[in-house]
C-alpha cells in the first residue's frame, strides 16, 4: 500500500511539473493595435513565480526592453487574485499562497513595431514574435507549450510550430515558440513540396510583387541547401512576406522567416534581386545560427547582450553565401553577381572604418554597433566587412588545398559538430576544424585578417585567381573629390557624412556643417558639386558654412576622386586553373569556360 501511494504521489508530482504551459491571445478587435494576452502555468509550491519578457528578440541584436508594450497586468490562481510586483524592467514577480494551483496571468500587449519584427496588430493582420508578446518563467522554459488565437473570422493563421487547428499551434517548449512568430490576418498563401521536405509561403499587404514567380524561385532557391550542408535541419518551412508602407528588413527563424520589403519595391529586376538576395540570407540562417552558433548565443538568454567575437561568422558569412546559393538555384545570372560583388568592393575600399576595426571586434561590440559618420571612419559591419572576410578565407582555403577544400566544408563541419540546442562553438573550434581539413595551422592567418583590421584585401589576385578582372572605367574629366556627403536645405547644404583622411576631413569639416557659400558665391541647389567640378585638383575653394548658428569660413583643397564604380568582368580566354578555381568557388562553370 506503501508503494501504491509513493507511486502515485510520483506521478502527480510528474505530471504537474509537466503540464504545458497555455498561451491564448484575443485579437478579435485589432483596430488600436492591441491584443489580449492569457498565459497559464502549471502549478508549483514556490513562494513566489517569476514571469518575464524578453529584453531583446534574436536575429536584432539590440536591447529593445520588450516589455513596454505590457499594460493591465493581474495574476490569478483558482480564481483568487495574486499580489504581484515588478522587481525589474521586464519581470513580474507573483506571490502564492500555500496550495496554489495553476496560475494565470493577463495582460494587453501594445503592437505597433512592424519594423522591428517584433509586434504588430491592426485590422488586416498581427504579426506576433513571441519574445515581443508572450511572458516565459525559468521553471517551465524547456517544457511542451500551446498557443491558441482568437481572431476574426476571415484571418487565416501561419507558423513555424505544429498545427493543431485553424489557429491553434504547439512547440516542444518556449524557446521553439520564442522561435516560431505567427502571422495571421487577411493574405496569401503558397504550398509546395522539394527534395521531401514542406514549404509554405505566406504574403501579406499589397505590392508589386509576382507572387507566382516568387514562389517559383524560391522552390529552385531551397534546393541548394545540400550544395553546403550534408542535411537540412527541418521538414517544414514558411516564409513570411510582407508588402508595406515603408517598414524593410528580414528575420530568420528556427525553420521560418519574415521578409520585409516596401510594397512597390519587388518589380524591377534590381528590386526583385534584392529581394531575392534577402530570401536567400534568411535561408542560409536556417543552418549557420538556427542549427549552430557561436557559443556566446547559447543558449539565448533573453534578459541581457549575448556577446560573441564571432558575429562575422554568423552574418557575415551568410551574406557571403547568399547569392552563391541564388547563382547555384539559377535564379540570379553570373554578371548580376558580379555587379553586386564589385559595389561590395567599392563600399569596402570607401570606408576609412576598415583601417581601425577588425570584424572580431566588431562583432563583440556589435550589441552598441554606431550609425553613420561615425560608424563610416570608425567601425567595420559584421554583415559587410564579414562578408568579404569570409570570401578571403574561402579564397585561402582554395589555394592552400588545390581547390580541395573550401569555406562551404567549414560549415558543413560546424554543422555536424555543434547543435545549438546543445552548445556552440568557439573561435578555437573553427581553427580545429580549419586545422583538421587542411593539415595546417591557421593562427596567424586568424590574427592577421579575423583579430586585426582587414585593411588591404587583395581583390584582384582574389579575382584573378579566378578568370576575372576587377576594372575600373577611365574618365577623360576626372572629378574632384570633397569627400563629404551632404543633403539639401533651406539656403545650404548640410553635412551628412565627412570621410577621415579626406580634404573635407582634413580641412575641419564634420557633420551637420551648413555649408551657404564658397569663394563668395551663394549655394545655389543642385548646382554647388556641379561647381567645384569647374575646379582643377589641388585648387583651394574657401567655404563658408554655419556652426551652432554662427557664421565660419575654411580652406578647402580639392584632390582628384578617386577611383570608384568598379566592375568585375570575366577574362576572355580563362586558363584551365582559372576555370577549375572559379567551378570551385561558386560552383557554375566560367562564363567563357
Amino acid at each position: 500500500m506503501r508503494k501504491s501511494v509513493l507511486a502515485l504521489s510520483i506521478l502527480l508530482t510528474s505530471s504537474a511539473a509537466w503540464a504545458d504551459t497555455e498561451y491564448k491571445i484575443d485579437l478579435t478587435q485589432p483596430e488600436h493595435q492591441r491584443g489580449d494576452v492569457s498565459i497559464t502555468f502549471p502549478e508549483t509550491n514556490e513562494q513566489f513565480l517569476d514571469i518575464k519578457m524578453p529584453a531583446w528578440r534574436t536575429g536584432y541584436y539590440r536591447i529593445l526592453n520588450l516589455a513596454n508594450g505590457v499594460r493591465d497586468f493581474t495574476a490569478k490562481t483558482n480564481g483568487q487574485n495574486l499580489r504581484w510586483e515588478k522587481v525589474d524592467k521586464s519581470t513580474w514577480r507573483i506571490h502564492l499562497p500555500k496550495n496554489a494551483g495553476e496560475v494565470t496571468v493577463n495582460y494587453e500587449i501594445y503592437a505597433d513595431q512592424l519594423g522591428r519584427r517584433s509586434r504588430h496588430i491592426d485590422d488586416s493582420h498581427a504579426y506576433l514574435d513571441a519574445s515581443a508578446v508572450f511572458m516565459y518563467a525559468d521553471k517551465w522554459r524547456n517544457d511542451p507549450v500551446k498557443v491558441s488565437l482568437d481572431v476574426p473570422s476571415e484571418w487565416r493563421s501561419y507558423s513555424g510550430m505544429d498545427r493543431e487547428g485553424d489557429h491553434r499551434f504547439v512547440a516542444d517548449n518556449w524557446d521553439v515558440l520564442v522561435d516560431s512568430p505567427i502571422e495571421t490576418g487577411i493574405n496569401k498563401h503558397f504550398a509546395f513540396e522539394q527534395g521531401g521536405r514542406d514549404y509554405e509561403v505566406v504574403f501579406w499587404g499589397e505590392g508589386n510583387y509576382d507572387a507566382e514567380q516568387t514562389v517559383a524561385d524560391l522552390e529552385k532557391l531551397v534546393a541548394t541547401g545540400d550544395s553546403i550542408w550534408s542535411s537540412y535541419p527541418f521538414e517544414r518551412y514558411v516564409f513570411m512576406i510582407h508588402a508595406t508602407s515603408g517598414a524593410g528588413g528580414a528575420t530568420e527563424h528556427k525553420n521560418s522567416t519574415v521578409i520585409q520589403r516596401p510594397r512597390y519595391s519587388f518589380a524591377s529586376r534590381d528590386d526583385y534581386l534584392s529581394f531575392m538576395s534577402t530570401a536567400s540570407h534568411e535561408f542560409v540562417h536556417t543552418w549557420n545560427v538556427k542549427a549552430y552558433r557561436p557559443d556566446g548565443l547559447v543558449p539565448y538568454d533573453y534578459q541581457k547582450e549575448n556577446y560573441t567575437d564571432l558575429f562575422w561568422i554568423a552574418e557575415g558569412s551568410t551574406s557571403y553565401f547568399q547569392n552563391h546559393l541564388l547563382l547555384h538555384a539559377g535564379v540570379m545570372e553570373p554578371d548580376e553577381y558580379f555587379e553586386r560583388l564589385a559595389s561590395g568592393i567599392d563600399r569596402y575600399k570607401a570606408k576609412p572604418g576598415r583601417e581601425v576595426m577588425s570584424v572580431a571586434e566588431a562583432s563583440f561590440e556589435a550589441w552598441i554597433d554606431q550609425y553613420g559618420d561615425r560608424a563610416h571612419n570608425d567601425s567595420v559591419s559584421i554583415y559587410s566587412e564579414g562578408a568579404l572576410v569570409s570570401w578571403m578565407l574561402d579564397n585561402a582555403l582554395l589555394e592552400a588545398t588545390d581547390g580541395e577544400v573550401s569555406y562551404r566544408d567549414v560549415h558543413n563541419e560546424l554543422y555536424k559538430r555543434f547543435d545549438a540546442d546543445e552548445k556552440g562553438f568557439k573561435a578555437s573550434d573553427v581553427l580545429a576544424i580549419l586545422n583538421d581539413l587542411t593539415g595546417d595551422s591557421w593562427q596567424q592567418w586568424w590574427q592577421n585578417n579575423v583579430e586585426a583590421p582587414a585593411a588591404d584585401i587583395p581583390f584582384e589576385k582574389m579575382l584573378n585567381d579566378a578568370g576575372l578582372e576587377l576594372v575600373y572605367e577611365e574618365n577623360d574629366e576626372p572629378e574632384n573629390w570633397t569627400g563629404w556627403r551632404a543633403s539639401k536645405v533651406d539656403g545650404g547644404m548640410e553635412l551628412t557624412q565627412v570621410s577621415r583622411g579626406s580634404p573635407a576631413w582634413e580641412a575641419g569639416f564634420r557633420p551637420d556643417d551648413v555649408i551657404v557659400a564658397y569663394d563668395g558665391h551663394t549655394v545655389m541647389q543642385g548646382r554647388f558639386e556641379e561647381a567645384l567640378q569647374e575646379y582643377e585638383a589641388g585648387d583651394e575653394v574657401k567655404v563658408t558654412f554655419f556652426r551652432r548658428n554662427q557664421l565660419h569660413e575654411k580652406t578647402l583643397k580639392l584632390e582628384q576622386a578617386p577611383a570608384t564604380d568598379a566592375s568585375i568582368e570575366p577574362v576572355d580566354a580563362p586558363t584551365a586553373q582559372q576555370k577549375a578555381r572559379f567551378l570551385q568557388w561558386l560552383q557554375i562553370p566560367h562564363p567563357n569556360a
